[in-house]
């Protein structure tokens, strides 16, 4: 499924920045990028992953292989990136790690691995790119958080904290931009058949009972009655990066069919 290939205002002629693009939601994010316009650049751990996003699109796509993880990498790719792409006016935040467990039984590598790539991989590239943003007085940056970060998950609290924590940097970090004319915004997917999402299933009913509900695990289904498709996610993250959502900042959009139940 892909994006219609509108042009879309704010978005064509920019460059752009999205983490996590080798796969799922990222790639799907790179795509929709693309289709309105942008010049994107596509940055993950996954160099073939990359490389295969950028095949084929005329240029309109940069590889780049970085852990968001490495602060200082990150810092790097910024540089380069500006000095040979050109100015990064959209960042999109979309590389994370799932790593399932009790807390009980939540290593201490899980936990500072989680957290490396959901949290401090989500500080490095908002600040590296606010840093651009800044003095230009322009710029849209969007974090891929979770609903979970604001619903309790049996064996999920690692993942849930760490997006928790990216959710809420991303909203100081609109308050402290709101006057240089920078936008930030989260867009909390629910369940999304993506790889990270399919490493929960045990077996091809999986996919029915993510839809309905779990109730020993105090989980509710999806109203919707469906899994979310990555681009449903990346069209959400189109319009907050447009100028159609020129006004909008520091806001969650939850886009998981109702399964939080939220008001």
């Amino acid at each position: 499924m892909a994006s219609s290939g509108q042009r879309e205002p704010g978005v064509e002629g920019r460059v752009a920045l999205v983490t996590g693009a080798a796969r799922g939601i990222g790639a799907a994010v790179v795509d929709v990028l693309v289709r309105a316009g942008a010049t994107v650049v596509a940055v993950d751990v996954d160099a073939d992953g990359v490389e295969e996003a950028a095949a084929g699109s005329g240029g309109r796509v940069h590889p780049r292989a970085v852990d968001v993880g490495d602060t200082a990498a990150v810092a790097r790719l910024v540089e380069d990136v500006e000095r040979e792409v050109g100015p990064i006016g959209i960042g999109v935040s979309v590389a994370g790690i799932l790593r399932p467990g009790a807390v009980c039984e939540t290593s201490d590598e899980d936990w500072a691995a989680t957290f490396a790539v959901n949290t401090t991989g989500v500080f490095a590239v908002l600040r590296a790119l606010a840093r651009k943003m800044v003095p230009r007085g322009s710029g849209a940056l969007v974090t891929v958080g979770s609903n979970a970060a604001g619903v309790p998950r049996v064996g999920m609290a690692a993942y849930a904290a760490s997006k928790a924590a990216a959710t809420m940097l991303t909203h100081c970090l609109g308050l402290e931009l709101a006057g240089s004319g920078i936008r930030c915004n989260v867009v909390s997917p629910g369940s999304t058949d993506t790889p990270m999402q399919r490493l929960l299933w045990t077996d091809e009913d999986a996919p029915a009972r993510v839809v309905a509900g779990d109730p020993e695990r105090f989980r509710v289904g999806i109203p919707l009655g469906r899994l979310a498709d990555p681009v449903d996610i990346a069209e959400a993250v189109l319009f907050l990066v447009s100028d159609r959502a020129r006004h909008i900042t520091m806001q969650n959009l939850f886009v998981d069919g109702g399964a939080t139940l939220r008001v």
